[in-house]
């Protein structure tokens, strides 16, 4: 590796560019898949951890580097002779901890339900050796790596045996490449070698320049580049990276950064190869020695023999003998050391762990040599006889405990080194340890002839020494200020602490914190004194706003369809006066307007029309079935004269389906009838042909005529005569033979079914195969269904059943059941229920996303209609912090996101009023409680809820450990909960792999074939069999892996075929003995058995297994791309040149993709791409080739041409025409003689009806050149979604993708335009869309086919269940299809064969948590749901999800918050919150900065900054800045950024790396951070005290017990040696594996707390209310990112130096936008300003959301005349956005203004206010507010002073940012 610098500036200039993103690395990236831990990275992190004393010898060895140096000046030969005379202190050489520091690592892991192996590869290993290690000590590292190594290899498999530990020469070894094709790792987590600090600033060094710090920078530039060539190697094969640096645990995540290794980077730089060979045997990459230290096999039998004869044996007692023997008898040691070593091992066999905490001695440099020489020669020996094979073999045959871990204590053998070279060996061993030091010392002087049993002292004398002073292994705990709150004491009464009366901390008066703020939109405050009347302009432009939001939900519900396809009708649900709902309901058509949005348009004056209004004219006036026959004999005259038998197919289907109930009596089985046999003649037609291009297509219609007979056997009004005939066609097609029911009814047919029988070619060979194969989707998927009178229009299966009943009982239900199940009925039910119940009661629905709440409302309203006696009651309302619609306190039923909801629960207001009124909580998709950002808050919620919970969830990978969590939960609040699963989607799904054409002709979309399901025999489109997934036979199988009908045939025949004699397959498995009409039921159980089997054959290596997957995934492994494809081969296509296509290109191969979906009938499609900018390249790319391919055409094309000229001469023939027409205005004779009589006026209209330019655009998209399908929306609708979206700006090209019937969806887009794609592609208008993950999640938008184009590492198993579940949803499509494009084989086998993630929970009990129920109790005058609130939280068994049953060190933890609080004064000693408790806790999402920002406002930071706003406005806001940039949206940086800084900045206009803290700010929060850790070290200390009663002596992975035995049962009990501490001396609360590198109970950082804590202790380090300051307390830089756009405002920087993707800019600017509105609204309310400038924290939005809303606000206004004559839409933009400042704060407010009770809500809360008025009026005297003032301390005037200049600082801040951030994003 030796070589110039800059042989690696190509390798580490391509690293630098990679893309990384920061991850929860299970719930967002890895999931259950296996990967890969690099060995050598890990212990690199490990070794390199601070608190492990392993190398003190740096300092001795400056002098040695010295004697190379060059440049050698005089002050070294100084340090030279200080050298010689300084004492130094020995090397801890602390390997057990090192082996701890591991475990516990990979512990970290395992508990967060990783699934990994951990691979060594020896040409690494010296690349675990940290920075700045002398040569000399490499040895150590090696021995340690060895040594683990040997630990884990032989140790895990005992406690895990899933995890791997392997070994190989290097990334290159042929069995290393085996074994990653046969574990099928996913990605490998490695180290970058990037250290974010540089060695001249690295506190670890010393601070002298002597240190060769070239050397240093040198070693580092070849430790990374090695490093990152192995990554290289990695991403070239297609793997990503997740960096073991860097990486940080928060609560139940892991939270690192991935590199991930696109096609783009997937070049290759100039490497450096020699990091894959082996290092020469001589030689160490620094140039050591590697001694030949061998034992031969007769030596080491001896030794095992005779040690074991001493005692017991273990490989730590034999390695040593072994070692000590190699060592004396090449005399390569000393035999003093030699006999310490000794004594040392028998003590750290002999002795508790607790007594190893010792002092480190301190030797002169001689003496400390002749140390580090003998323990660099013991490590170097050992090491070589724990890597050889005999060593191995010999453990093996003797089983041997693995015990190496504990090989050498550094501390530990000078102590004893000291000790036996200063008095008498019998003064220092315990009798009994002095026997077994004799006995190994005869087997050394038996074997080596040279080492003589020692009786005395040594011949020379250590010099006397200065020893390290000894610190008290425990330090004092804190003064617990007092506490007593009567609800929180009866939970905490278990906990024994010494409470000592003592004066506030601060020293301060504190002032009462009320909450000011009402939570709902009305903006009314809760003091009654600050409420006012709406003016009339206001109550005009609220109406209006409501109005405009129905209308838009008026629409969205139109586009919404229910199980059977049908179009939703509202129900008028009425409440008897018991209040006990009534039994029938009646049935309310809709409005006109839904209406005629609902209704497909025709063209005027057609024959199908005039055919529709004459059946309604013939079945008028009665419901008998003469007048119902006539009316359809009308309508199927008009469908004969259908010349196209498809589209005949087509009507007749969406008449049959639209017929009214009491028609469909009498109808049905005729009309299925002739369906029947319209399908009988297009098979007979298609057969006939005998072209393989269309027999996909001819059995697909004979799958149809399955389907239709299946109909027939249930449908109403059978007769004779149609029974006779489809049984004769049955019997000639050879179909099975369905019973029909029996029937003497008959009736003549109305039209004459020519069936032609002998023309009829049969299906298939076998009655069973056909089904199999083509009928799959149709058979008959009834799963125990049954009639059930609270279910309409479907027969609801069991498990539903079992749902309702559930329900009935006002029980919690937890469901898991697949998309497509039926799980959203179960909503709609409960909801009915509510709206029955009564006109008060209510249900809360929560979705995650703002796109689900926005349908689920819309749902409701197409559902449910119901009539109240008070304004301001409603149905429904949604509330989100953008919008809200209706009145959220006035509704019954309230869609909201979870954010919302747990403010409303924990509102002071909504205690004694609209919590109670809650009678149920639905959570759907509940598995997001699983993610790292908002997961707490679903928890906290689920804990919360003071009513029954439906959790709703289709994606639950541990649904039986998530389901005991969720009763407990229940059962504490006094509910009962009931899982119900159902494992069965009721349209299955089917997947294809997509390999694009080489080359590609676009003249046109095809023509979509006819009764084709799935994309089979398309080219380019192979179909992946689900088993064919299953590459890896380790991952098993997983539960949800679903087999179809034709699936199950597959497997049959492969597994049949490969069968054996010790593997067969039983006969009952064959279908033919499956029923002759064979139903889903049955398919269910033949796939239930041929997995059993096929699992089986997984499980042995010897079974045909691999065979059989080979042979099923042969269709998409050897498949290849086709030379060629023209998307139209049709004489009417217009040629165009083919072109070339990158298969990597996603923009060049999406086209060709969708034409063939579009040949399949397969569309709608959505295509998934989970980069937002990804999704708008695609669709810009398409929508350029649809008009190029039309430019073309209309270039080339005669028939374009002739058009044209007609069009060109219907317009001058109009035009002629209308000069005719006289001005209207003239009257009287004249009129008549200039113009056209009336008679020839209606003549020049009919014929302009009939006329076919008369409707022609010629700008509108041609056909075959668009997806939309214009026959779903009228032109005026589609006009009118153009107009409004116009008008907010959007951009021409996706207005114009919406007309060619593309729509893009993302977070980032346009709530308007998201909503339009929505519906548009619901009424199916839209007929292709490109979304990220917005689309996956529960939204009712069924497609035909999903393609996920492209790969992401967001594309993980649970986000492709999400998905895929999008096809083929329930009344839409019998069979969805599932399509990955440009995703490598080996990802889509794992997508598909990857077992859902497990759920992880939160630690939920937050410190703001814990403050806003304080808030909630005391505000709410202690209502009864806040008691209740409060004791069902700390009442619960298990609060924690994933954890363990904790109940006593919750309530510690509890206590020791709530001591937190009392000493930030933020509460009182009894419980009431104080100061700036509400901005905390309405910074809830941003603890811990809340906290933080509290403490710089106590402690007088902001008074001080803040106070020359007036007179240097520009250096306050950008010190303010950055000190906000510190707190808030803190983004760390890549450790290897640190290495392109200079280059990056030099280029950008951004910093990149954020300035430091101001001194006084660090101070503060560093001081803050040291109060906390007091706080919480006291914490633990007293839960160890009161519940650990038991020794921490085990290894935290492997369980592996060290020191003394606790089965030594020996009477002796005297100390084994007299110079060990007493164990009650160590540390009690650090771990002893810890304490043995010399640490106390006193503690550095809340991290080192919470990571080195002893066993038992669950510390949580990200509930801890702290923020460590960089650089002081963290090495990690943080991203300037918020800064830099603050002084730039350029996106471009932000992405290219900050590193911040575009798509991602506007959300984390948004985020800090809403920080500033939270803290300018608090301060607001704190110091009283009048009601403008304060607000509700539920409608505070982020900059970007404001923005959006005041355009909406603006253009509402122009809309109703709201805003001023001549304003503009921009005028009120800016206007509305104004933040006054001048005047507005005036102090406390006075007086009462009279409240107009205008609705049914404020007439409710009129007592409850005066009684809250009351009650404040007493408590706070605000009569005199003068006198009041008077009363207070000047210090408290002139901070409440100071406030009014931190309140405007803030809002100057905010008004700039927000200003950058619109201008922006304009």
């Amino acid at each position: 590796m030796a070589g110039r610098p800059g042989r690696y500036t190509e390798l580490l200039d391509w690293y630098g560019k990679l893309p990384t993103r920061r991850v929860d690395l299970v719930g967002d990236y890895a999931g259950q898949e296996l990967f890969i831990v690099d060995g050598d990275g890990l212990l690199l992190r490990c070794f390199d951890d601070p608190d492990l004393d392993f190398n003190g010898m740096i300092c001795l060895r400056v002098y040695v580097e010295l004697q190379d140096l060059q440049s050698f000046s005089r002050s070294h030969l100084v340090l030279r002779h200080a050298l010689l005379t300084t004492y130094w202190r020995t090397d801890g050489f602390q390997l057990l901890h090192a082996v701890y520091a591991v475990e516990h690592f990979l512990q970290g892991l395992l508990q967060r339900k990783c699934v990994f192996h951990i691979v060594f590869f020896d040409v690494h290993e010296h690349l675990c050796i940290p920075r700045a290690t002398h040569s000399t000590l490499h040895e150590k590292y090696l021995l340690a790596r060895a040594v683990i190594m040997r630990h884990l290899t032989l140790n895990l498999p005992n406690s895990h045996p899933v995890i791997k530990v392997l070994n190989f020469e290097s990334a290159l070894d042929h069995a290393f490449q085996k074994y990653l094709t046969a574990s099928g790792a996913y990605f490998i987590m490695t180290h970058d070698g990037a250290n974010p600090v540089p060695p001249e600033r690295d506190p670890r060094l010393l601070k002298n320049d002597g240190l060769n710090l070239g050397l240093i920078e040198h070693e580092d530039l070849q430790r990374r580049a090695a490093l990152r060539t192995t990554i290289f190697y990695f991403i070239n094969h297609g793997y990503n990276v997740a960096l073991i640096d860097g990486l940080e645990w928060m609560d139940t995540k892991i939270m690192t950064m991935v590199v991930e290794g696109t096609r783009r980077f997937r070049t290759a730089p100039k490497i450096d190869d020699t990091v894959f060979e082996p290092q020469p045997d001589d030689k160490t990459i620094h140039g050591s020695r590697r001694p030949e230290y061998h034992v031969s096999a007769s030596d080491l039998d001896l030794l095992l023999r005779e040690t074991a004869k001493a005692g017991v044996v273990t490989e730590r007692v034999l390695l040593t003998i072994t070692t000590l023997h190699i060592i004396l008898e090449q005399k390569s040691g000393d035999t003093q050391s030699a006999m310490t070593m000794l004594i040392h091992m028998l003590l750290i066999t002999e002795t508790d762990l607790s007594s190893r905490y010792l002092q480190r001695p301190t030797f002169k440099p001689q003496e400390q040599s002749v140390l580090d020489t003998f323990l660099v020669t013991f490590a170097r020996t050992s090491r070589r006889i724990l890597q050889g094979a005999l060593w191995k073999d010999r453990c093996r045959e003797d089983s041997l405990l693995c015990d190496v871990s504990d090989l050498v204590d550094g501390r530990l053998f000078a102590n004893v080194y000291l000790e036996q070279a200063s008095r008498p060996i019998q003064q220092i061993l315990s009798q009994r340890l002095l026997q077994q030091f004799h006995r190994f010392v005869k087997i050394l002087s038996t074997s080596t002839g040279i080492f003589e049993p020692f009786s005395g002292r040594t011949s020379w004398k250590l010099s006397k020494s200065p020893v390290e002073k000894r610190t008290s292994a425990s330090t004092a705990s804190v003064t617990i200020l007092p506490f007593s709150n009567d609800i929180f004491d009866k939970h905490l009464k278990s906990i024994s602490i010494s409470v000592k009366p003592a004066r506030d901390p601060s020293g301060k008066s504190v002032r009462v914190f009320r909450e000011l703020s009402h939570w709902h939109n009305a903006k009314r405050r809760l003091d009654p004194k600050a409420s006012h009347a709406l003016s009339d302009w206001e109550k005009g432009r609220a109406l209006k706003r409501n109005q405009r939001f129905m209308a838009e939900m008026a629409g969205y519900a139109a586009s919404l369809t229910g199980v059977t396809g049908k179009f939703l009708e509202p129900e008028l649900i009425t409440v008897s006066e018991g209040g006990k709902a009534m039994d029938t309901i009646e049935r309310v058509k809709e409005n006109t307007n839904l209406t005629k949005q609902r209704k497909a348009p025709t063209a005027k004056g057609t024959s199908s029309g005039k055919a529709i209004v004459a059946a309604n004219i013939a079945a008028k006036g009665g419901g008998n079935a003469d007048k119902a026959m006539a009316a359809w004999k009308i309508v199927r005259t008009n469908y004969d004269a259908e010349r196209q038998l498809q589209s005949r197919y087509r009507k007749t289907r969406g008449y049959l389906r639209d017929l009214p109930e009491d028609k469909r009596t009498i109808l049905e089985a005729e009309v299925q009838y002739y369906i029947f046999v319209t399908l009988l003649k297009m098979y007979r037609i298609l057969s006939k042909q005998n072209e393989v291009n269309i027999q996909h297509q001819t059995d697909g219609v004979a799958a149809l005529l399955f389907n239709t007979i299946r109909e027939l056997t249930v449908a109403k009004g059978l007769t004779k005569t149609i029974i006779n005939q489809v049984k004769s066609v049955i019997q000639a097609l050879k179909l099975p033979d369905f019973d029909f029911p029996s029937t003497e009814a008959d009736r003549k047919l109305s039209f004459e079914s020519e069936l032609r029988l002998n023309e009829l070619k049969p299906t298939a060979s076998s009655i069973a195969d056909f089904q199999l194969q083509h009928c799959g989707p149709y058979m008959d998927r009834n799963l125990d269904s049954a009639p059930d009178p609270r279910v309409k229009g479907f027969h609801p299966d069991g498990w539903q059943r079992k749902v309702l009943d559930e329900l009935d009982a006002d029980r919690s239900i937890f469901v898991v059941a697949p998309t497509s199940a039926g799980k959203t009925f179960i909503s709609f039910y409960a909801m009915e229920k509510v709206l029955r119940k009564s006109n008060d009661s209510v249900l809360v629905y929560v979705a995650p996303t703002k796109a689900l709440v926005n349908q689920i409302g819309a749902e409701i309203q197409a559902r449910f209609k119901k009539t109240y006696k008070h304004a301001g009651q409603s149905v429904w309302a949604i509330h989100t912090r953008d919008y809200r619609i209706n009145n959220p306190s006035g509704c019954q039923i309230l869609v909201t996101v979870p954010h919302i909801l747990q403010i409303m629960l924990l509102s002071p207001s909504n205690a004694k009023s609209w919590c109670r009124k809650v009678q149920c909580i639905i959570f759907d998709e509940i598995h997001c409680i699983g993610q790292a950002e908002d997961g707490v808050v679903w928890e906290q919620l689920l804990l919360l809820a003071p009513c029954p919970i439906i959790a709703l969830s289709a994606t639950v990978g541990n649904p039986d450990q998530f389901n005991s969590w969720l009763k407990s939960t229940q059962q504490s609040s006094g509910f009962d909960l009931t899982m119900i699963t159902h494992q069965h989607r009721f349209s299955d799904l089917r997947k294809f792999v997509y390999k694009p054409p080489e080359r590609f002709a676009f003249n046109g979309l095809p023509e979509p074939a006819f009764a084709t399901l799935g994309l089979d025999g398309v080219d380019g489109l192979a179909f992946l069999h689900p088993v064919a997934s299953l590459v890896n036979r380790s991952r098993g199988m997983p539960q949800d892996l679903s087999l179809e009908a034709r699936d199950c045939l597959l497997l049959w025949q492969a597994m049949t075929r490969h069968q054996t004699k010790a593997f067969p397959v039983d006969e009952n498995l064959n279908p033919n003995h499956l029923p002759q009409v064979i139903r889903k039921t049955h398919i269910i159980e033949w796939e239930k058995q041929l997995k059993a089997l096929l699992g089986s054959w997984m499980s042995q290596e010897q079974s045909p297994f691999d065979r059989v997957v080979k042979e099923l995934g042969k269709p998409f492994r050897d498949s290849s791309r086709a030379h060629d494809y023209k998307s139209r081969r049709d004489e009417a296509s217009v040629t165009t040149e083919d072109a070339p296509i990158n298969a990597g290109d996603l923009n060049q191969t999406t086209l060709p993709l969708l034409c063939k979906l579009q040949e399949r009938d397969a569309l709608p499609a959505i295509l998934f791409n989970y980069d937002r900018g990804k999704c708008e390249s695609i669709c810009r790319a398409v929508m350029k080739q649809l008009l190029d391919g039309e430019a073309a055409m209309k270039e080339s094309s005669p028939a374009w041409t002739s058009k044209m000229k007609g069009y060109e001469a219907y317009l001058k023939n109009k035009s002629k025409q209308t000069k005719k027409v006289v001005d209207p205005k003239k009257k009287g004779k004249a009129n008549d003689d200039e113009g056209i009589s009336k008679a020839d006026r209606m003549q020049d209209a009919a014929s302009e009806e009939v006329n076919p330019y008369a409707n022609f655009n010629p700008d509108a998209p041609v056909e075959g050149f668009h997806f939309a399908n214009i026959a779903k929306v009228q032109a005026a609708e589609l006009e009118a979604i153009h107009q409004e979206l116009n008008r907010r700006g959007l951009q021409p090209w996706l207005m114009e993708s919406l007309t060619r019937g593309i729509g893009v969806h993302h977070a980032g887009m346009n709530r308007k335009y998201r909503q339009a794609v929505e519906m548009l592609f619901r009424k199916g208008f839209l007929r292709v869309v490109i979304a990220t993950g917005t689309l996956a999640l529960g939204i009712n938008m069924p497609c035909a086919t999903v393609v996920f184009s492209g790969d992401s590492i967001f594309l993980t198993a649970l986000n492709y269940r999400q998905a895929a579940g999008r096809a083929g949803r329930r009344g839409f499509d019998l069979l969805g299809n599932v399509v990955f494009q440009n995703i490598a084989t080996a990802k889509v086998c794992r997508l598909l064969s990857s077992r859902l993630p497990d759920l992880t929970g939160h630690f939920p009990v937050t410190t703001t948590l814990i403050l806003r129920l304080f808030t909630l109790l005391h505000e709410s005058g202690r209502s009864k749901y806040a008691v209740d609130a409060v004791n069902s939280l700390l009442s619960q068994p298990r609060l924690y999800l994933d954890g363990p049953s904790f109940k006593d060190q919750v309530l510690h933890h509890l206590r020791f918050s709530i001591e937190y609080l009392r000493r930030h004064d933020l509460l009182s000693a009894e419980g009431v919150p104080l100061n700036f408790a509400g901005l905390t806790s309405h910074l809830y999402y941003t603890e811990n900065s809340s906290f933080t920002l509290n403490v710089l406002i106590k402690e007088g930071y902001f008074h001080g900054l803040c106070s020359e706003i007036g007179t240097a406005e520009s250096r306050v806001l950008r010190k303010l800045m950055i000190v906000l940039a510190h707190l808030f949206g803190r983004r760390p940086c890549k450790h290897s950024d640190q290495e392109y800084i200079k280059e990056i900045v030099k280029r950008s206009p951004s910093v990149v790396f954020l300035p430091p803290l101001p001194t006084s700010a660090s101070r503060i929060l560093q001081q803050h951070n040291k109060q906390t850790l007091d706080i919480f070290t006291t914490y633990v200390r007293t839960f160890v005290d009161q519940h650990i009663h038991t020794p921490d002596h085990t290894l935290p992975l492997t369980g592996l017990s060290v020191g003394a035995r606790s089965d030594n049962n020996e009477e002796d009990t005297t100390p084994p040696a007299s110079f060990l501490p007493s164990p009650s001396s160590a540390p009690r609360i650090r771990s002893p594996f810890v304490a043995l590198s010399g640490h106390t109970d006193t503690f550095p950082s809340i991290r080192s707390l919470c990571r080195t804590v002893r066993s038992g202790v669950f510390l949580e380090e990200s509930v801890i209310p702290h923020l460590d300051v960089y650089p002081d307390e963290t090495e990690t830089p943080l991203n300037a990112y918020l800064y830099d756009f603050y002084m730039h405002g350029n996106i471009d920087a932000l992405e290219r130096a900050n590193g911040i993707r575009k798509n991602d800019v506007w959300f984390l600017l948004n985020d800090f936008s809403l920080v500033l509105s939270t803290i300018v609204t608090s301060l607001a309310g704190y110091m009283k300003v009048p009601e403008g400038d304060g607000g509700n924290m539920e409608d505070l939005v982020g900059g970007g959301d404001e923005g959006v809303g005041k355009e909406e606000e603006a253009l509402e206004a122009v809309d109703s005349g709201y805003g001023s004559a001549g304003e503009s839409v921009s005028d009120l933009i800016t206007s509305t956005s104004e933040i006054g400042l001048a005047g507005k704060w005036k102090g406390k407010g006075k007086g009462k203004q009279k409240v107009v009770e205008d609705d049914w809500e404020m007439e409710a809360d009129k007592q409850q206010e005066e009684e809250e008025e009351k009650g404040w009026d007493d408590d706070d005297d605000d009569d005199d507010d003068s006198e009041e003032e008077e009363e207070e301390p000047k210090t408290v005037r002139e901070m409440e002073k100071g406030f009014l200049d931190i309140y405007k600082a803030f809002s100057k801040l905010k008004k700039e940012f927000d200003a950058k951030f619109r201008a922006m994003f304009a």
